[in-house]
């Protein structure tokens, strides 16, 4: 809200002596959006769980994963569950006041630079790409990654998942994860074979129709790829309409999706602002952990399980602190070992991309939304009504495609945006432009993180080894190559300027090659580093069960236990696999759904 009255002031458009009737009319706004008072963390029930300390479950992370289990978990009424969170809510409940940063999907820039609500790592200087170092922002708040990412929901290819049963994990085949992608979604285009129609996360399409879109799906179409209408269903490969965790024009992080739903409920106890530095075992056996909130060090303890939900940076990182990891690693920082697993923070797998853009020749970019003026006038209409240009995050159009042939399922990915992205949106557009996201889905490179001292509050050693293999710079370039083509196509000849980047200038393998090196960034997707598997696995850290190899009563759920990426974003994933973990961890019997079809391409001889 501070951007639109200091923009307003600073241009002249309201004067000191309105500032206080403009902040009010911005608030009554911001509580119209919010609706009914929010239910209190604290439950109201006899039962008290804020003055207990010992529960069935205590769940490490409000995120992506950790909501999704709060949830799950606590619709059984005899199960107690404490979830900490190391971050604060995501709404500021003393003033009623909308952390409008979160829930504008507009405003999604804005979190992606704010350490408040952000770990802000970084990664080690990468030789493979000129020695840069890397930033990663991961979400450090209520709904986690969930609250910073650009809410674009894709589950991956079916057989991403037939791999991972492949790799030993037993039981998440696609048949096996398919229900449980379904039994989170409520879709606005109704259930289908594919799709959810009654669960807690709402997935919508875009509603701007900005005409760069169509011109982006025309092109593709006219470059030899299909259209899909819907890249989740039954055919992934082609372009079309992405889906998206926005719902009536905000924001659908899963604490709106999962925690708040669960809040009342007095088996349930959240904390946020909570470090947790370590996990208390007795033997190998996980019986509570160990937290600092207010500078004062506490403990609580779990009668059933300990579960660690902070994601493939947060959980490994926990896991290494509290004695479970490589050996020789922990006793060179002094912890006590409690269990030899050398898979610990290996395995690191991310997605890179780079950024393609063009000068647009018309004026039908997001450029002038970026004015002052003009955000006021979104601000105001998103506050109101939850409409307009603040009610998306403006990536509506992607595809997936094969990088040549021989390849059984895409393994480059697009996503369109009408508007130039700078230094992670840390820097404004400059220009009327449009660009498009393109990377490798199922990259060779892979890296690890490691402790850098015992102090939990250090963040840890961030290796991802990016483009540390030929296969790996031969695709990157090929998505180049691939993307250039399809802007070069008729149906962007009413809005296509000079390329921005690479530049015309590049044009040999060896200027892409630098160019790569020099641009390429994290797409946000850190994954694998507690590996799921079978007990054989040297470098598996939890089995399919989710249980931690060699100890007791201490599970990983969220996108550390992937074996492999998938070629897709990452939130969608990691909800399916909290939501399957939480009937594991109910003992319930598995969701399946057999022989549902899946498209394969005709022939393997061509690429399209």
């Amino acid at each position: 809200m501070s951007f639109l009255i200091k923009g307003a002031q600073k241009h002249g458009f309201i004067c000191q002596t309105h500032k206080e009737l403009f902040k009010r009319c911005i608030l009554k706004s911001s509580k119209a959006f919010n609706g009914q008072k929010m239910r209190s963390s604290q439950p109201s029930s006899p039962v008290n769980s804020k003055n207990m300390d010992s529960f069935n479950y205590i769940i490490v992370g409000a995120g992506s994963a950790g909501c999704v289990l709060a949830n799950r978990l606590t619709e059984d009424p005899h199960n107690t569950v404490k979830l900490l969170e190391a971050g604060p809510k995501d709404t500021v409940l003393g003033s009623k006041q909308l952390l409008w940063k979160i829930h504008m999907p507009a405003a999604l820039t804005y979190n992606l630079c704010d350490e408040k609500y952000n770990w802000y790592y970084h990664t080690t200087p990468q030789k493979h790409m000129d020695n840069r170092i890397l930033y990663w922002p991961r979400g450090r708040v209520w709904g986690g990654s969930s609250s910073l990412n650009a809410m674009v929901y894709i589950r991956g290819h079916a057989e991403d998942y037939n791999r991972w049963s492949k790799e030993g994990a037993v039981g998440w085949d696609y048949e096996f994860c398919l229900p449980y992608f379904k039994k989170a979604q409520t879709h606005e285009l109704g259930a289908d074979l594919y799709r959810g129609g009654d669960g807690p996360l709402h997935v919508s399409r875009g509603k701007t129709k900005n005409p760069l879109h169509c011109a982006f799906l025309d092109a593709a179409q006219q470059a030899g790829y299909p259209f899909t209408d819907d890249m989740n269903g039954f055919q992934q490969e082609g372009f079309g309409w992405m889906d998206m965790t926005i719902y009536k024009g905000k924001r659908w992080n899963t604490a709106s999706a999962y925690l708040r739903p669960a809040l009342s409920r007095p088996n349930l106890s959240a904390e946020v602002s909570t470090l947790v530095t370590k996990v208390l075992f007795k033997g190998t056996k996980a019986i509570g952990i160990e937290y600092i909130k207010n500078g004062e060090k506490k403990k609580v303890f779990a009668s059933k399980e300990v579960i660690l939900s902070g994601g493939a940076i947060n959980s490994p990182q926990l896991l290494m602190l509290s004695g479970v990891g490589n050996a020789d690693d922990l006793k060179k920082l002094g912890i006590p070992v409690v269990c030899h697993l050398s898979g610990v923070g290996q395995n690191l797998q991310d997605h890179l991309e780079v950024y393609i853009q063009h000068m647009c020749t018309q004026p039908v970019t997001l450029y002038k939304s970026q004015k002052p003026l003009q955000m006021i006038k979104i601000g105001l209409e998103w506050f109101w009504k939850s409409t307009g240009e603040g009610a998306t995050a403006h990536l509506e159009t992607g595809g997936f495609i094969r990088s040549r042939p021989g390849i059984c399922h895409p393994d480059i990915q697009f996503h369109f945006l009408p508007s130039q992205v700078i230094d992670h949106g840390r820097v404004a557009s400059q220009l009327e432009a449009y660009q498009v996201h393109v990377g490798p889905m199922r990259s060779t490179s892979v890296g690890k993180l490691k402790l850098k001292s015992s102090d939990p509050t250090e963040h840890p050693i961030l290796e991802p080894n990016y483009l540390s293999t030929e296969i790996d710079v031969w695709e990157f370039r090929q998505c180049v190559k691939l993307a250039r083509e399809i802007f070069a196509q008729k149906a962007f000849e009413e809005f296509r300027g000079p390329e921005i980047q690479p530049g015309e200038h590049i044009q040999s393998d060896k200027e892409i090659d630098a160019f790569i090196r020099q641009k390429s960034d994290s797409a946000y997707h850190p994954s694998c580093t507690c590996k799921m598997g079978q007990n054989s696995d040297p470098m598996a850290v939890v089995n399919p069960e989710t249980k931690v190899i060699g100890t007791e009563n201490l599970r990983v759920v969220d996108a550390s236990i992937m074996p492999s990426i998938v070629s897709g974003n990452l939130n969608a994933p990691t909800i399916m696999i909290a939501e399957k973990a939480a009937d594991i961890i109910l003992g319930l019997p598995p969701l399946q759904d057999k022989n549902v079809p899946v498209y394969k391409p005709k022939t393997l001889e061509t690429q399209r």
